[in-house]
């Protein structure tokens, strides 16, 4: 009999249920407390206090200051990295994002992609009286998403595929993109111009412009993006900015020893789509 992880029977208990919780609090931004916990993944109250309190202790988790509500801890980030085969993703990009944030006056983000969601892991304040901000460590849709987009298109074409098929269309406004096909256009749209954007797919009067750093493979790493009010960045600032953030990722991806189109060989059709420098 075939089962969905053949080591199974070595297993540890007590350390799957500990995964469960953690999984299942990367989905409670606002956290929640031992009973929920307990009710939602179908184990003992006892159980998941002690799970909670252990993770608490060791710094996983952050607690209120009744003991009550639990949340992930940026401690977890730690480890993210540590997965990341370019660990230093954070500070070889930092100068460049200043200096992009320095150019465009726009608040400035860098993502990368985890399992089915994209993940903040660093931001630079706009310059503008009114900014946005996001928390470091937070989730977001892959379809509504620019810097979604820009992770998704500049995958291998087989990867893609399957994240795409597999994508959860969750619709927030009239213009999310609500099926695979959709989305395929939108990946072959971003792969000719070079980046990609978000019109209020997701926040509406929220625009933003991104583009993708890419590894020496020419895979994408991670994702910076600029964004704002769409009164700040309207639509008709979307080429310009473009090509700005592509610059920047660009900047970015030299540091992980990508070579521009000029200097790469094309000897592989199944090579991802590289940059267009505008």
């Amino acid at each position: 009999m075939t089962t969905e992880f053949p080591f199974q029977n070595y297993h540890v208990p007590i350390i799957v249920r500990t995964l469960r919780v953690l999984e299942f609090l990367s989905e409670q931004p606002k956290g929640c407390g031992a009973t929920e916990v307990a009710s939602a993944l179908d184990i003992p109250k006892n159980t998941a206090f002690r799970i909670l309190t252990t993770l608490a202790d060791h710094g996983y988790l952050a607690r209120d200051n009744e003991g009550r509500t639990y949340r992930l801890e940026r401690k977890l980030l730690n480890l993210g990295y540590a997965a990341i085969d370019e660990a230093s993703l954070v500070e070889k990009s930092i100068d460049v994002l200043r200096n992009l944030r320095d150019l465009t006056g726009q608040s400035v983000f860098l993502a990368v992609r985890l399992e089915h969601q994209g993940v903040v892991i660093e931001q630079i304040p706009g310059l503008h009286p009114v900014k946005v901000m996001l928390q470091i460590g937070h989730r977001f849709p892959m379809h509504t998403s620019a810097p979604g987009k820009a992770l998704l298109a500049y995958l291998p074409k087989t990867e893609q595929e399957e994240l795409v098929k597999s994508l959860k269309y969750t619709v927030f406004t009239d213009r999310t993109i609500r099926n695979a096909k959709a989305m395929r256009r939108e990946l072959s749209q971003v792969q000719q111009q070079g980046y990609a954007v978000d019109i209020a797919e997701e926040v509406e009067g929220l625009h933003c412009v991104s583009a993708p750093v890419l590894n020496h493979r020419g895979h994408a790493l991670a994702a910076i993006w600029v964004g704002s009010l769409a009164s700040i960045i309207p639509q008709t600032e979307f080429e310009n900015l473009g090509a700005q953030v592509q610059e920047a990722a660009l900047q970015i991806s030299k540091r992980f020893g990508y070579e521009p189109p000029t200097k790469r060989c094309q000897t592989d059709p199944a090579t991802p789509p590289t940059i267009h420098r505008k």
